[in-house]
């Protein structure tokens, strides 16, 4: 009861999907990158692709290119989460990343070993797509399929802002420093108080890092 558990979606939250695919993307079309918008709907039709066109894409990124291995962390999301798991937060990774027939080890491996290079703290994961079946407090979520399910049963949800989302209300964040201070308020109060160290004071992001060379 005095725990707060955080649901932390990767794709678009934690990690940074669309610059990734979109250099995946370019690869395998044969365009320049610069010429695929960033303000992108949720299946990148300004790309030209139709869901068939996407999935077929994703796939080909995931498996052949080790997309979620190599893409790149957005801007401070693992210093922000090593101070809530500090401070007492649980982390719990849920993510739909297995929407694809095949490759499902790959995948889970991938995330694993991305999860530990970017020194991004959790105590559990989940892959699964129905996500309002997970028992959080809080979730950050960027899909607005998402959002609005788990919304739906009751769950306070956190949008981080994607140009695919901006037609939503609610609880929304920028980046990772509004995140954390969202956070920060929820827990305390749930739990009463909540004592979060103050961005720029060392999280400790290195850690695993540092027990590895250790």
């Amino acid at each position: 009861m005095n725990e707060f558990v955080l649901g932390v979606d990767l794709d678009g939250v934690c990690a940074d999907y669309t610059s990734a695919f979109r250099r995946i993307v370019a690869m395998e079309r044969n365009v320049d990158a610069d010429s695929l918008t960033t303000e992108v709907s949720w299946d990148f039709a300004e790309w030209g692709l139709n869901r068939d066109s996407f999935l077929e894409l994703h796939k080909t990124s995931v498996q052949d290119h080790r997309m979620f291995k190599n893409m790149p962390a957005l801007e401070g999301v693992s210093d922000a989460l090593w101070r809530l798991s500090d401070a007492g937060v649980w982390i719990r990774i849920v993510t739909h990343r297995l929407v694809t027939h095949w490759g499902h080890a790959l995948i889970v491996s991938d995330t694993v070993d991305w999860l530990d290079a970017k020194s991004i703290p959790y105590r559990d994961i989940c892959f699964l797509g129905r996500k309002p079946e997970i028992e959080a407090d809080a979730y950050v979520e960027d899909a607005p399929h998402n959002v609005e399910a788990l919304r739906e049963r009751g769950n306070t949800v956190i949008v981080f802002d994607q140009p695919y989302n901006r037609d939503l209300d609610g609880l929304r964040a920028g980046n990772w420093v509004e995140v954390e201070a969202i956070v920060s308020e929820l827990a305390a109060e749930k739990v009463g108080s909540f004592a979060n160290q103050l961005p720029g004071v060392d999280a400790g992001s290195d850690r695993l890092g540092r027990n590895q060379i250790n």
